[in-house]
């Protein structure tokens, strides 16, 4: 049939009167435009399903034209048959008629009259439409049933909106707290999660300011820059102080998002934040077990290395000296031996208690291991002499201390001495690994002068300095010389397959054997030389990488650079970083730029400004040597880095120390929740690296999968894997 045969085209609404003995009425021009024109679909039937009328809205929402239909077709063509099925069994369940298909679902529109429901269409592609049928039975005016109406909407809309809602509602009762204000700050609506947190109720905090939660820990400025960012970016994320209605404070991650309307216009605000008092027990455990000694609770040599770098800095500012004092006690290892390490450890415990009151407040007495402690003296005046005076005072009478009599673990009293070695400093001039081997060295000359005794470093011990100054006259010609060497070492995943790799300097002197980093780098600091070294390093490590990029066995490594706290902070670094990468033509998503913890204390805005720069361009940053330095959870949430490498000084250990084993397997849990990937340094066991897989590590680098090796080997290595 087709729409310009007028016998074809009939009115199905229910409140047309029919004629006995006709099937349905012609439309008249009217009726068929308000059909034609319906926004719903609209498809009429006889009694036995075939259908006699598809509208305009029918045809563009099932797919079907005209003539496919009408005259031929039933409508269950248009319902997803499982449906169907479902239908037929729950009228059967509930005592509706015994019929098969499509007809057991219209009887009951035949005895009831109407059928109204959400039902799934099939479209003549095969896509399936949520739509809301409604099927009322036609009768003439004789009351014989002669057809079927069905009017369809599309709800697809809908489903999906209130989805949303539903969505949006479950999220609004998580476990974080959540809080709505309006746009001039008023609370309009808090989950439950709120009220758990901070202990006020929904009727509580309605209608207030979200002050009511300060603790006063953070200051005006604070806020004024945090309500800055949030009107430039519409964003604003950290750590902040709260104060819960006990009055408890806690600290909490904030994140707050600004809404606009339609037109623009801000609305709404949402606040998101949750409890990380636990984050923060967590991180000052970690801290208190990578710095402080657990027999004594003395600073750690770690602690004590870094606060020698921090008094070198402030001695260099207030032009005052400052003294090292290493302590060694005399014969202890024949008590140990003889009476057991309880005993010893007993006596080292309260050895630690009388060296901590031999000092003033902001003096620091640490354990560096064994027997051995130190002592460091700050603020003794600008004056050399004067400095050294009270630096033998404080030394005498911790020798003085240490030979009164220890009443051990055992009962028994104990007599021991002390051997103390003193270095004075102004400044740091030379590095902090210097004043250590001075102080070591007036050690040794205490212990030679027949122990018992306190000796300074002095002029005769200057032979190491002159080899430092030769040292560093060498270091100042050898980039000229061409006289420094590329290593790389292998990265790997759990499974073992590599990922990349680290470059590492050696320094090859004509006619001389190598030169290991650890003897050249912290002089290369202290002078100023890392900088042009460290180019030299980046400018070879990107031609390495464009050779790389040529070869599929290479194509996707990345490689590592060290770069050091004085490269990083040159004004034009990210110029510098960025002219290498476009001089080889080296992928910068390939580069990686290790950062150690110390580069993260100072000017902290201009570094997250240089690490953003650079990783617009691709580049990705690693947190390297984690653990030796002061890098908090703060910190790690600021810095963009994408990894965080463990510093082989406590991959070590793992299997045998379970302090060690309990700050790497923190430090990998925190890792992995801040989503950052892990890598462990230093692994050379199979022990180990089972060790860090169990707790969740997933990178790894160490002599176990490939001791620093020259380029070459490392490209013949990699072919080996090809082939």
């Amino acid at each position: 049939m087709s729409q310009d045969q007028d016998s074809t085209q009939y009115c199905c609404a229910a409140d047309v009167q029919v004629a006995p003995g006709a099937v349905l009425p012609d439309l008249c021009a009217i009726q068929y435009a308000i059909l034609e024109n319906a926004g719903s679909a609209i498809i009429a039937t006889d009694v036995a399903g075939t259908i006699l009328y598809f509208n305009r809205a029918a045809q563009q929402m099932l797919g079907y034209a005209w003539h496919e239909v009408v005259g031929r077709a039933t409508p269950e063509l248009f319902h997803a048959p499982e449906e169907v099925a479902a239908r037929i069994r729950l009228l059967d369940d509930s005592g509706g008629a015994q019929a098969s298909g499509f007809a057991a679902l219209v009887s009951r529109v035949a005895s009831e009259g109407r059928d109204d429901g959400a039902w799934v269409y099939v479209r003549k592609d095969g896509s399936r439409l949520h739509v809301q049928l409604t099927i009322t039975a036609l009768r003439n005016a004789a009351d014989e049933l002669i057809g079927y109406l069905g009017i369809a909407a599309d709800i697809g809309e809908r489903l999906s909106m209130e989805q949303e809602l539903r969505v949006a509602a479950i999220a609004f009762e998580s476990q974080a707290a959540i809080m709505v204000t309006d746009h001039e700050q008023r609370i309009l609506r808090v989950n439950p999660a709120f009220t758990k947190l901070t202990g006020y109720s929904a009727e509580e905090a309605v209608g207030c300011l979200p002050s009511m939660l300060k603790s006063g820990r953070q200051d005006r400025q604070f806020y004024q820059a945090m309500w800055r960012e949030l009107e430039q970016t519409g964003h604003w994320q950290g750590e902040i102080w709260n104060r819960r209605k006990s009055g408890e404070i806690y600290p909490e991650w904030l994140t707050i998002s600004a809404v606009c309307d339609a037109k623009g216009a801000l609305s709404h605000y949402v606040s998101t934040f949750s409890d990380i008092s636990n984050l923060k027990v967590a991180e000052s455990e970690i801290h208190h077990l990578a710095f402080y000694d657990p027999l004594t609770d003395l600073p750690n040599r770690r602690l004590l290395l870094n606060r020698l770098d921090k008094a070198g800095q402030a001695a260099r500012r207030s032009g005052h000296y400052g003294a090292l004092l290493f302590i060694d006690l005399d014969h202890f290892k024949t008590l140990n031996d003889t009476l057991g390490h309880d005993v010893g450890d007993s006596l080292l415990v309260e050895v630690a208690g009388r060296l901590r009151g031999c000092i003033s407040e902001g003096d620091t007495a640490a354990r560096q291991g064994g027997d051995e402690f130190a002592v460091m003296l700050e603020e003794l005046g600008s004056d050399a002499a004067a400095a050294a005076v009270q630096a033998e005072t404080v030394a005498e009478h911790i020798r003085s201390e240490l030979t009164r009599p220890f009443r051990l673990a055992d009962g028994s009293e104990h007599f021991s001495s002390a051997s103390i070695g003193i270095s004075l400093f102004f400044g740091l001039g030379g590095s902090v690994e210097a004043l250590v081997k001075q102080a070591d060295i007036a050690l040794y000359r205490a212990k030679d002068a027949g122990r018992n005794m306190v000796r300074f470093f002095d002029n005769a011990m200057q032979t190491a300095l002159h080899e430092r100054a030769a040292l560093e006259s060498g270091l100042r010609s050898a980039l000229v010389r061409n006289e420094f060497v590329l290593f790389v070492q292998p990265q790997v995943d759990c499974s073992g397959r590599l990922r990349g790799a680290e470059c590492l300097i050696r320094w090859q002197p004509a006619g001389r054997p190598a030169i290991m980093p650890g003897d050249f780098v912290p002089l290369a600091e202290a002078s100023g030389l890392i900088v042009p070294i460290g180019l030299w390093v980046l400018d070879e490590a990107c031609a390495q990488l464009r050779r790389w990029a040529e070869r599929a066995p290479s194509r996707d490594l990345y490689l590592a650079v060290n770069v050091s706290a004085c490269q990083f902070r040159q004004p034009d670094f990210v110029a510098q970083v960025q002219a290498a990468l476009q001089r080889h033509g080296a992928d910068p998503a390939r580069l990686k730029i290790e950062l150690t913890e110390s580069l993260l204390l100072d000017n902290v805005d201009q570094v997250v400004d240089k690490m953003q720069a650079l990783q617009a361009i691709g580049v990705c940053f690693s947190l390297d040597d984690f653990g030796t330095g002061y890098a908090s959870l703060a910190y790690l949430k600021r810095f963009p880095f994408e990894q965080l490498k463990i510093d082989r000084s406590f991959i070590r250990d793992i299997a045998s120390d379970p302090d060690d084993a309990a700050i790497v397997s923190a430090i990998v849990a925190m890792g992995n929740a801040l989503r950052l990937n892990v890598v462990a340094e230093g692994v050379e066991t199979e022990e180990q690296r089972a060790y860090l897989i169990e707790h969740g590590c997933r990178g790894f680098q160490g002599y176990l999968f490939g001791r620093p090796m020259p380029f070459a080997d490392f490209d013949a290595r990699l072919a080996g894997l090809d082939n």
